[in-house]
């Protein structure tokens, strides 16, 4: 199966990412069909999971560290902390240096493993200098308690002040034909340093598998209700692209999810799409872009099809971008 590296790890360049089964998306997976579904992916031959500690405040991870049991090794093991969500529901950021060094051991203890392969910093904390959030991440390198470290949705300039202070192994920020912010700088930047850009949402949280044709299908409390890309004129506007890339997956033989994974895949050998599901049926067809590439033509068409400026809506809301430091696409 083809691979791809990350902090010199070989990994299966399509890893998995376990937020639906938890978090986001509606009411959580039944803990025991989620072990199931993550043990499938072990067997199908995933190699990467990422995870976090915002996740379910936590259940994410314990359901990882069970999965896991007896099955650790091979397993390129991602998690995050500085991220949580407050007894009042809302989103808080931590960068301090004490708060990312306890959120790795309480992740480590729900993981039930010693060390985690990447650790990644969920957010930037606009009120810690980044050189010292990171320098916590170094403290747990030398601990052993974390292999590498990365840091998730932040800028190019970020990037490389961390990176300063301590190798960045990952940096991992939404990235799919309909959201381009790598391409303004990140992307650049990960080449630069010698990480690895791992992309989340790589299927436009299901919209480029065409799973998502009415919004009202989804479950109360689903994300994607606030997100103006899903919503009212927006949302009509954005299914009008949906024939025209059907057609190009079934040209290229492949499925509309395979065909977002391949596009990525294809664009650089330093990305790695984590797709996350909570069916097995997907696991299978995810992992099955591994290895797909689109020719020239196939990847010409696809952006002129599906780019900043025949998107419409910003992927976040006002207040959810507020969180970001990333660079982002203005068409």
């Amino acid at each position: 199966m083809s691979t791809r590296r990350i902090a010199g790890v070989e990994i299966v360049e399509v890893g998995l990412g376990c937020m639906s089964l938890s978090h986001a998306y509606g009411p959580p997976t039944e803990p025991a069909a989620a072990i199931r579904l993550l043990q499938a992916a072990l067997d199908l031959g995933y190699t990467l999971l990422d995870t976090a500690s915002l996740y379910g405040g936590g259940a994410n991870e314990a359901l990882v560290g069970q999965a896991l049991k007896g099955r650790r090794n091979g397993v390129f093991l991602a998690t995050k902390g500085g991220l949580a969500i407050s007894a009042e529901g809302k989103r808080e950021i931590n960068g301090r240096p004490e708060t990312l060094k306890a959120n790795c051991d309480e992740s480590l203890k729900r993981l039930q493993t010693d060390v985690v392969d990447l650790y990644y910093q969920h957010r930037l904390d606009p009120k810690v200098p980044i050189e010292d959030s990171v320098g916590a991440m170094a403290d747990l390198v030398e601990a052993g308690k974390v292999k590498a470290i990365g840091l998730s949705e932040v800028s190019a300039a970020t990037l490389r002040r961390a990176h300063a202070v301590h190798p960045i192994a990952a940096l991992q920020s939404e990235y799919s034909l309909w959201t381009r912010n790598a391409e303004v700088a990140a992307l650049a930047a990960c080449r630069e340093i010698g990480a690895a850009y791992v992309a989340f949402s790589p299927v436009a949280r299901g919209f480029l598998a065409g799973s998502v044709r009415d919004v009202e299908t989804l479950a109360p409390g689903d994300i994607r209700r606030a997100m103006p890309r899903f919503q009212g004129e927006a949302f009509r506007h954005n299914l009008t692209l949906l024939p025209g890339y059907e057609a190009v997956a079934r040209e290229v033989g492949c499925t509309m999810g395979q065909l977002a994974l391949a596009w990525l895949l294809t664009v650089d050998e330093i990305i790695v799409p984590i797709p996350g599901t909570t069916r097995t049926t997907h696991l299978a067809e995810n992992l099955g872009a591994a290895g797909r590439r689109l020719s020239p033509e196939v990847m010409a068409r696809l952006d002129a099809l599906i780019n900043p400026r025949t998107v419409e809506g910003p992927r976040y809301n006002a207040a959810s971008q507020a969180d970001i430091d990333t660079e982002e696409l203005v068409p």
